[in-house]
């Protein structure tokens, strides 16, 4: 048994306030049901949720101690596109299934050589960069797109 604290409960971005220990993920790491998480003070503490679910930058979980912890975007390798036709390589982008962060003037993508070299011989600026990452949701609301999956998310509170 374990005497960390336990966070069962899911705030979305919006529907929380007050104090919080902000705990860094980066995209992957923010897609996960039941795993041991450390906030940037050094507290660690056990997420508990019902399913997997995709946590979005300023999402909070409520450990059962009532402390607070808020879910922030860790910086991770990206890759900056800009270019002529945005709209374009943003529509490329989709069509790979490839999460994207988009941008008024350029996309951020998590860094994939293969996706980077399809989008210069498209014309697109392609830029190393290190970021954190918040690419758009689902069309169905909160989470993400994997495939043609749809994943159930956690309601807001």
């Amino acid at each position: 048994m374990t005497d960390l604290p336990i966070a069962q409960t899911l705030y979305r971005k919006g529907h929380w306030s007050g104090p919080a220990d902000p705990c860094e993920l980066d995209y992957t790491e923010r897609f996960l049901r039941r795993k041991k998480l450390t906030t940037t003070s050094g507290q660690s503490f056990i997420l508990d949720l019902p399913q997997t679910t995709s946590l979005d930058h300023g999402d909070a979980v409520e450990l059962d101690t009532g402390a607070i912890v808020t879910i922030t975007a860790a910086k991770e390798a990206l890759y900056r596109i800009s270019g002529p036709d945005l709209v374009r390589l943003a529509w490329h982008v989709g069509n790979r299934h490839t999460p994207c962060q988009i941008n008024a003037d350029h996309l951020l993508i998590q860094a994939d050589p293969v996706i980077g070299h399809m989008l210069e011989h498209l014309g697109a600026e392609v830029t190393p960069v290190t970021a954190p990452f918040t690419p758009e949701g689902g069309a169905y609301g909160h989470g993400r797109t994997h495939s043609h999956e749809h994943v159930a998310t956690a309601h807001e509170h």
